[in-house]
Order: C-alpha cells, then sequence, then structure tokens
C-alpha cells in the first residue's frame, strides 16, 4: 500500500516538473518574439473578383394550394334607407360675364368740311374701295383756301390748294405693288411789298398771282422671299403761270442677299431733273438745267445680341449736262445702336452723307413765293454725324436727345429778291425769293419727349438749337436758330375729344436789297421776330358716322412775318363736320 502511495506520488512530482519547464520554455519564446516580431511574406495568387449570382424574380401571383384562399366569397350589401325632411332649396347658377368693349364700326370713307373767317374753307374726302380680296382702290382729295384780308396788304393774299391722289393696291403672299397718280392745283401771291414809297399806279400794274400745277404718276412694290426686295419709282411734271417747267424721274430698287449669315442691301439710286426758266432774274434770257444723280449704296447689317451695327457706303456720279461738268462722289452710310439697358436706354450713332437732289417743285413747297427765276443745283452734304441717347423713362414716358454736326456744300438757302421793278413781272418788288448758294456748317442739339399719361391723353414736346457757319453769305439767310414745339391730345369722354400745339420759331435774317436809283440805302439786313403759333381744336362725336369740329389758329392773335415782307393771317377759326359712310 505505502509502496502505491509513493509511485503515485512520484509520477505526479514528475509531471510537475515537466510542466513547469514547459511553461518556462514558452514564456522565455514569449519574451524573445516581443524583442524580434520578424518580418512575413504574403503572395497573391489571384486578385480578387467580386461576382454577384443571378436573383430569383418573385412571381407576381404566387401559386397557392389552400382551397380556402382560392375561394372568392360572395359578399352581399343592403342599404337601409328612410326618409328625411329637407328644407334647403339651391340657388340657380348663374355665369360670370366679361364687359364686353363696344365694337368699333369701320367705315371705308370719310368727307370732312370746314369754313372759317378769312372765307376759308377745308374739304377732305377719302375712300377706299375693295375690289377683291387682295385689291383695293382708295381716292383722296385735298382742298384748302382763302379769299385773304391780311391787314396792311395792298395786293391780293389770298391762296388755293387742291390735290387729287389715286392708288390701285395689290397685297399677295409674296408680292405687294401700288401703281398711283395724282394731280395738284395751287394759287399763291407775292403779296409781300416792302415798306417803302410804291405809287398805286405802280401797285395796279402789278400782277401778283402765280399758279402751279403738279402731275405725278408713280409706283412702289415690296417684295417677299427674294433677292428683290422692292423699290419705287415716280415720275412728275410740274409747271407754272410764268412758263416755267419741270420734269423729275426717280427709280429706286432694292436688293437684299445673304452672304455667311449676314444681310447685305444694296440700293441703286438714280435721280434726273431738268427744266427751264423763261426768264432769268436779271433778265438776261431763260434758265435751262439738267442734272443726273446716279449711284448705288451698298451695305452690311451686323446683329450681335443688343447690338446693331450698318456699315454701308454711297457711290454718286452727278452731271450737269447744260455746263457739261460731271463729279464724283463718295458718302459714308455708318450706323450703330446699342442697348444699354433693353428698351430704357439706348445708344445710338452714325456717320452719313448723300448727294441732294434739289428742284424747282420741292422749293415751292418750302417757300410758296419763290420767283419763277431758279438756278437749281444738287447740295453736297459731304457727312452728317451725330450722337444721341434714346429709350423710355417709364412704360409711359418716352424721349430721345441727340447732338449733330453736318457739312453741306453748296446748300440752298432762301433770300429775298432786289427791288427792281420790271413791266409785266409781278415778282421783281421785293416780294418774292430766290435759292442762292453757299458752303454751310450746322452744329444742332436736339432734345424730344413724349408722354402717354392715360390711354385718353397724351402729350410731346421737342426742341432743337442750331449754329450755322457760312462760307460765302453774310448769314445763314432765313433759318432759325431755334425751333420747338409742343402738342397734346385728350379723348375727354366717349363724345368729346379736344387737342392743341403750339410752335416756336426764333430769329431769322435776310438781306433786302434795293435796285440803283431808289432813294433807300442799297443793302439792309433784316431780323425777323421770333414768333409763337398756338393752335387748339375741340370736337364732338355724335355717334360713330357724325361728329362735328372746332378749330382755332395763332390763337395768341400775332402779326408775325414768316418771310420778310409777308405777313401771316392773324387769329383764325373754322368750324364744321365730319360724316363716315360705306360707298
Amino acid at each position: 500500500m505505502r509502496t502505491h502511495i509513493l509511485k503515485s506520488t512520484c509520477i505526479l512530482a514528475i509531471f510537475f516538473i515537466a510542466n513547469l519547464a514547459t511553461a518556462q520554455d514558452k514564456d522565455k519564446d514569449k519574451d524573445k518574439d516581443k524583442e524580434n516580431i520578424g518580418t512575413e511574406v504574403v503572395n497573391v495568387v489571384k486578385p480578387y473578383t467580386p461576382s454577384v449570382s443571378d436573383a430569383f424574380k418573385i412571381k407576381q401571383t404566387p401559386s397557392l394550394n389552400d382551397k380556402e384562399t382560392g375561394t372568392k366569397k360572395e359578399i352581399k350589401y343592403s342599404i337601409f334607407s328612410f326618409p328625411v325632411a329637407s328644407t334647403f332649396t339651391p340657388a340657380k347658377g348663374r355665369a360670370a360675364g366679361l364687359k364686353k368693349a363696344k365694337r368699333v364700326k369701320l367705315y371705308n370713307s370719310y368727307v370732312s368740311l370746314g369754313l372759317g373767317n378769312y372765307n376759308t374753307a377745308a374739304l377732305d374726302f377719302y375712300t377706299s374701295r375693295a375690289i377683291s380680296r387682295d385689291e383695293t382702290f382708295d381716292i383722296a382729295l385735298r382742298h384748302h383756301s382763302s379769299q385773304g384780308g391780311i391787314d396792311g396788304v395792298e395786293l391780293d393774299d389770298n391762296f388755293f390748294d387742291t390735290k387729287l391722289d389715286l392708288a390701285y393696291i395689290n397685297r399677295s403672299r409674296d408680292l405687294s405693288w401700288k401703281a398711283k397718280a395724282g394731280y395738284q392745283h395751287q394759287v399763291y401771291n407775292w403779296y409781300g411789298l416792302p415798306d417803302i414809297a410804291i405809287t398805286p399806279t405802280q401797285i395796279a400794274g402789278i400782277d401778283e398771282q402765280q399758279t402751279y400745277h403738279n402731275l405725278y404718276l408713280g409706283a412702289d412694290v415690296d417684295m417677299e422671299n427674294s433677292f428683290f426686295n422692292g423699290g419705287k419709282l415716280m415720275y412728275r411734271r410740274m409747271f407754272d403761270a410764268s412758263s416755267s417747267g419741270e420734269n423729275r424721274l426717280i427709280v429706286q430698287p432694292e436688293f437684299e442677299v445673304e452672304i455667311a449669315g449676314e444681310l447685305i442691301n444694296a440700293l441703286v439710286d438714280i435721280d434726273y431733273v431738268g427744266g427751264t426758266f423763261e426768264n432769268s432774274f436779271a433778265g438776261t434770257g431763260s434758265l435751262d438745267y439738267s442734272i443726273l444723280k446716279a449711284g448705288i449704296s451698298p451695305s452690311l447689317v451686323i446683329l450681335r445680341d443688343d447690338l446693331t451695327v450698318n456699315l454701308g457706303a454711297g457711290i454718286y456720279v452727278g452731271l450737269d449736262t447744260e455746263n457739261s461738268e460731271n463729279d464724283f462722289f463718295i458718302y459714308p452710310r455708318v450706323t450703330a445702336q446699342y442697348r444699354l439697358s433693353g428698351d430704357n436706354v439706348i445708344a445710338y450713332a452714325g456717320l452719313e452723307g448723300d448727294l441732294k437732289q434739289n428742284s424747282y417743285y420741292d422749293f415751292v413747297q418750302t417757300n410758296f413765293f419763290m420767283s419763277p427765276t431758279q438756278a437749281i443745283a444738287p447740295t453736297d452734304q459731304q457727312y452728317n454725324g451725330y450722337l444721341g441717347i434714346k429709350g423710355k423713362l417709364t412704360g409711359s414716358v418716352s424721349y430721345n436727345a441727340r447732338a449733330s454736326y453736318v457739312s453741306e456744300n453748296n446748300k440752298a438757302l432762301f433770300k429775298v429778291n432786289t427791288f427792281n421793278p420790271a413791266p409785266d413781272n409781278g415778282y421783281t418788288y421785293g416780294n418774292s425769293f430766290s435759292a442762292v448758294y453757299d458752303d454751310v456748317t450746322t452744329l444742332s442739339v436736339f432734345g424730344e419727349i413724349n408722354v402717354d399719361i392715360t390711354s385718353n391723353f397724351k402729350f410731346g414736346a421737342k426742341a432743337e438749337y442750331f449754329n450755322y457757319s457760312t462760307d460765302r453769305q453774310q448769314e445763314a439767310w432765313n433759318l432759325p436758330e431755334l425751333e420747338a414745339s409742343i402738342f397734346a391730345d385728350y379723348q375727354i369722354t366717349e363724345n368729346w375729344f379736344a387737342g392743341a400745339n403750339i410752335f416756336f420759331i426764333g430769329e431769322r435774317t435776310d438781306e433786302v436789297t434795293f435796285a440803283p436809283g431808289t432813294t433807300i440805302a442799297p443793302t439792309q439786313i433784316v431780323t425777323l421776330d421770333s414768333f409763337i403759333d398756338v393752335n387748339a381744336h375741340l370736337g364732338y362725336r355724335f355717334n360713330d358716322r357724325l361728329s362735328a369740329f372746332v378749330k382755332a389758329n395763332n390763337i395768341a392773335n400775332q402779326d408775325y412775318q414768316r418771310w420778310v415782307n409777308f405777313p401771316v393771317q392773324q387769329f383764325q377759326i373754322m368750324a364744321g363736320a365730319t360724316y363716315k359712310f360705306d360707298f
């Protein structure tokens, strides 16, 4: 027994000693590992390539083997209703309506007739007849006359102006054209005698009446979707009671092509004027003139967002066959416009020139008292440079301001003729005008404002200041330094309407000369006073056909002179009516 216990004890002791030795060896190995971690090499045999296995799509309607679920149960509904007392009565619906504007009846014709003091009469007739859907024929007749009666005037001062215009208009999708013709008859008197001693016998021998006749034919063409844009053609024949005659022919076709996305325009300009005056003012025989202006004006239009630029030039040849003179002219035609702030602020500038064709007809329409002894010549406007700004201050207020500088050679100025009485010539008593030519430069400043106070009330004002420099003439004869005007239109009620306009013309100068033998200084510089001409009108519409009006001119009753020795009618009033109808 003791032997067995002793053996067991020895075995346990040996096992304990062995475990203790092993534990010490492991602790030593751990201490070594802490002191030296060592290195390890990892070899990657294949890169990681993840993949997603296909998913199984769930069926929309799974198959069920449950018999109870697959069998639909029939459901029955029943409503238990009983009467309910009600006193509610719904109101009948009413559609909301918009207030319709009164439809304006349009008529194709109207006639207006007015009568006033100074035995004044005015007639205005217009009708537009539709021949077909694309064709119309227009007739316009205008007449204005007065028997005169200006205080202090010794000669007849009546006038007569009647004009008839006819037009045939044809419109189609790509082509529109108008053929027109007309006749104008005018009668005026050289009544502006100078304030010198003229005997009653001399006055009785003056034939002061002058008559003008104008006949014209023309056509306007407008074409779409073609390199030929259109153009105009006009022929006018003018003659007067003094055996003067003038012919004028204008041909102006216009072309437009697009090259590389840019528009190129070209205007061909052919303008001929020729005529004869039976006598010159000096009595040296007849005066003949024949002038041809021919040229082309190409231009390139550039559009870039808010910028618009027109680059062009005018190339002309001037032929004076009576004097055997030929000239060649090249003018700039450059304009630009830039929107600084939309439509509120627009800056614009330009440099343009032109060969302006003058004519006896144009002179007479500017000054009715021209003598039939004119020297006709074109004006060489070398350039007109201007810089301006325009736009809108508000939605109802627009403005325009501009400064310009113009250089013109051979500019026509109106100057009173010399007092040199001649038998059978009613225009030689210092009571007619001639065109004299000079090189003139003009600096001007212009301003304009328009206000739409309401849809029924509109107001506007403009003014322009001029500063002239002449070469040979002492002054820029009969050209004012300041011009201004104001206008207003007011629709007072549906029936009442009114309007007014005021014109201001500044001082002008002229040179009055007397032939040798008179007791007056041979030359006098005369300054014509500035004047204000106030005009107004008032009207009433009885219905959409008939209306009545009253017009008053020179309300301030000023005794001013528009031209030297030519006073105007003072306060004038006219009453009349306008009637619209279908014809």
